[in-house]
Formats: C-alpha cells, sequence, structure tokens
C-alpha cells in the first residue's frame, strides 16, 4: 500500500500524553511487527520517540514479537485495572501475537487465523440467501438478461462522472457532518479533506492522521455510482470512520490517556467493530424514508441525465432504494468467495465464476472484487464489514428505536470488543 507511510503522522507539535508501560509496549510491538507486515500500522499519531526507536533498532524476528506479544497478554491482569481496556487489550494481543506467529512459520485453517486475528468467526452464508436476494431484485429490475447485466446497466444510468465528484462529495460531507452534529456530538477542532485516487483495491479510504484530521481518498478505478458513492461517504466520514477516530482520539487518547488508542491496526478485533460500525452508522446518516429524496438532489447535483425528468428522477430514486437491502444480501457473496478461496482451495477461476454466477456480479467488476480477497494484507480482512454490520445490527436492533443513537455512540467512544458486543446482546435478548 504505497500510501501507508504518509499516515504515520507521529506526534508533531501537538501535546501527545506520555504511555503506561503496558500501551508503550503495545505500540513497540505493532510498531515492530508493521516491518514484517507493511501496511498493519493503518495511522500512528502517538509519541514519536516511540516510532524513532523502532525506526532506528535492530529488526526483531517474528518468532521474537509472538513471545513480546504472549509477555505482554500475562501482563495484562497485573497492570490494567479497567476491565473494559484489559479485555480490548488482550484481543487485539492475540491478533499481533497470531500474525508474528504465522510469519514465524505457524501454520493454522483460515477460518482459525481469522477467528484469532478478529475475535469473532466467520459464517458461510447459506446459497438461499443469495437466491432469494437474486429474486427479489429480478422482480424490481425484469427483463431478458442475465440479472447480473440488467444490474450492471442500471448502475450505468448512475454513475458520476469524475469532475463532478468533487462537489457532490462536498455536498455529502457537509449533510452528514450536520447529521452525526445533531445525533452525535463532535469533537472540537475536527476536519477532514477528500481527494480522488486510483490504482487501488478498495473503493475508499480514511487516512487519520491524528489531531483530529483525516484524509479521505475515492478510488475511481471504477465508475462510481450514485447509490455507492452515499454508502462510501457515510462509511469514511460521518459517523463512520474519521468521526470514530476522532472521538475516540479526543476521549481516549486526550482525557484518559489510553495511548494504545493511539495505534491504528489492521486485521485486529477493532477493524471488525470499526467497520461495523462504519457500515452501519449510513442508516443514521441516509435513513431510509428520507434517501430518495437524496438520491434525487444528487442525480442533480451530479448533472446526471435522469435528473432532466423530476418523474422519472423520483421513480428511479425509489427503485434504488427498494434495491437496497436485497443488493446488500447478494454482496455479502464476498464471504463465502474468500473461505472458497482461502479455505477450501477453489482456484481464481473458480471463484471468480461464482461471485458471477452465484453474486449476480458483472464480469467486469470482479477482478476488483477479487483483487481484494487474493491481496496478502485484505484476504483475511474482507470479513469485517458484513461480519461487524450483522453483528452490530442485532445489537442496536434489540433496544427500542429511540434508544439507539445513543448505543451507536458508544461505538465512538469506547474499547469495545467483538466478543463483549455479542455478550452484551445475548444478555439484551434473554431479558
Amino acid at each position: 500500500m504505497t500510501k501507508r507511510a504518509t499516515t504515520l503522522a507521529v506526534g508533531g507539535s501537538r501535546h501527545v500524553p506520555a504511555p503506561d508501560p503496558v500501551a508503550r509496549d503495545y505500540i513497540l510491538l505493532a510498531l515492530r511487527l508493521d516491518h514484517h507486515v507493511p501496511g498493519l500500522v493503518d495511522g500512528y499519531f502517538g509519541p514519536a520517540d516511540l516510532k524513532a526507536e523502532v525506526d532506528v533498532g535492530q529488526l526483531r524476528a517474528p518468532a521474537r514479537l509472538a513471545a513480546d506479544a504472549e509477555a505482554l497478554l500475562a501482563r495484562l491482569d497485573g497492570e490494567v485495572a479497567d476491565e473494559q481496556r484489559r479485555d480490548w487489550l488482550a484481543a487485539q494481543l492475540v491478533a499481533l501475537r497470531t500474525q508474528a506467529a504465522a510469519l514465524a512459520g505457524e501454520e493454522l485453517p483460515y477460518a482459525e487465523h481469522v477467528r484469532r486475528c478478529f475475535a469473532w468467526t466467520p459464517e458461510r452464508r447459506a446459497e438461499a440467501q443469495f437466491e432469494a436476494a437474486a429474486a427479489q431484485l429480478d422482480a424490481l429490475l425484469p427483463g431478458p438478461e442475465p440479472l447480473a447485466d440488467r444490474l450492471a446497466a442500471w448502475d450505468a444510468r448512475f454513475e458520476i462522472p469524475v469532475d463532478r465528484l468533487p462537489g457532490v462529495v462536498d455536498w455529502l460531507v457537509g449533510r452528514f457532518r450536520a447529521r452525526a452534529a445533531g445525533l452525535f456530538g463532535l469533537p472540537s477542532g475536527e476536519e477532514l479533506k477528500v481527494s480522488l485516487v486510483t490504482k487501488q483495491p478498495w473503493s475508499g479510504y480514511n487516512w487519520y492522521d491524528g489531531g483530529m484530521r483525516s484524509r479521505v481518498d475515492i478510488n475511481t478505478d471504477l465508475p462510481v455510482r450514485s447509490a455507492d458513492l452515499v454508502h462510501t461517504v457515510a462509511h469514511e466520514t460521518f459517523p463512520g470512520h474519521h468521526l470514530e477516530h476522532a472521538w475516540k482520539e479526543a476521549d481516549l487518547v486526550d482525557r484518559r490517556g489510553h495511548l494504545e488508542a493511539s495505534i491504528l491496526l489492521i486485521n485486529t478485533p477493532e477493524c471488525l467493530i470499526s467497520e461495523g460500525l462504519a457500515d452501519l452508522g449510513y442508516s443514521f446518516a441516509s435513513p431510509i424514508d428520507e434517501e430518495a429524496d437524496l438520491l434525487v438532489e444528487l442525480y442533480v447535483r451530479a448533472g446526471l441525465r435522469v435528473a432532466a425528468d423530476p418523474a422519472a428522477a423520483r421513480d428511479a430514486a425509489q427503485k434504488t432504494v427498494a434495491m437496497r437491502a436485497p443488493r446488500r444480501k447478494l454482496a455479502e457473496v464476498r464471504v463465502n468467495a474468500a473461505l472458497m478461496r482461502h479455505a477450501d482451495g477453489a482456484s481464481h477461476e473458480e471463484t471468480f465464476a461464482y461471485f458471477v454466477e452465484v453474486g449476480r456480479v458483472a464480469p467486469n467488476l470482479v477482478e476488483k472484487r477479487l483483487e481484494f480477497i487474493e491481496h496478502p494484507l485484505w484476504r483475511t480482512y474482507v470479513f469485517v464489514y458484513d461480519e461487524g454490520e450483522a453483528l452490530l445490527r442485532r445489537w442496536l436492533d434489540v433496544v427500542p428505536e429511540a434508544d439507539r443513537p445513543a448505543r451507536f455512540g458508544r461505538l465512538l467512544h469506547e474499547q469495545v470488543t467483538p466478543t463483549a458486543i455479542a455478550a452484551e446482546l445475548q444478555q439484551d435478548e434473554q431479558t
């Protein structure tokens, strides 16, 4: 990932509290492991001297780093009094130990490796889910052509010209920031910048630099369609990654001195929570009963031809909203595809065919999906979106609707793990 190094915005001129011994050793472990797994550290805004110590120090072998993680795990009970923080650190350290041990030669089945990295086991989706979603879409978008072709033709009507993207994105960010401010509040001084990029395996990315600042990249390798852009912007900005990282910096790092939160790590349990909340946050940024109006305005701002006929624009927006849930269910085919590729030993070609035949994904889009699934860093990460969103949605929906913003807000401020969320959900469902 060529942009990774630019995310390590260590210290700078801002005041960074001194870490306690556990946080210090956790940060050093993660920075050292990043030298073996480039991209593991997704962002760092903690003490600059720790980064310098690792950069000029001797490279530690993976086996030594696995032992370091094990030793730090053993210290948690005696050195970390806060139970939530202790559980969070333990889950993160298991993930780091797992990755270091794998580099040292330990072989685990793919699904077990994923479980240890995310404190969560991905569940293979039933084929009936995809057939049911496809049937819904078939009814909404009838025609003699294969469903994948009809979906691709439909999407092509709503592709946003690249030169229009900056203005549309700025409008969406402003809209979602205002909504998030009313529902969840904003930390003082937060800000972000959006850029367009190419040649990346993802559709959008938040690079959090610390100091309440994010850089968000939107990938234009493939055409950007209207409904996808709404989701991507909410996911990366408000109330998604930018708001989460900014609030956690303000609360956990600056106020409570939990310096371990100043380093953001890929392929650890915090990712399943972070990606899940970013996907779930879409329902707050763009409530389903308001989304058609938002899309109609987006068509106008993007200069799409459909906007010339208000009635046609309204019909198209309403149909897009109706397609949202089944398309989301159909997109979970990536969970099965990743398990096929890495757990079952399916070939690239077999997985490609599965995306086309079962997921109804247009062939020109499948290579981008497979690029992500087969990427050395992201091959385990692919599950965190669907698994995280499914877990957190159940946890959110178990409380009355009026209480859901407050419950979601906890995810922006607390160190929570998938295991803790699952335990709380079980308790809620039993009462």
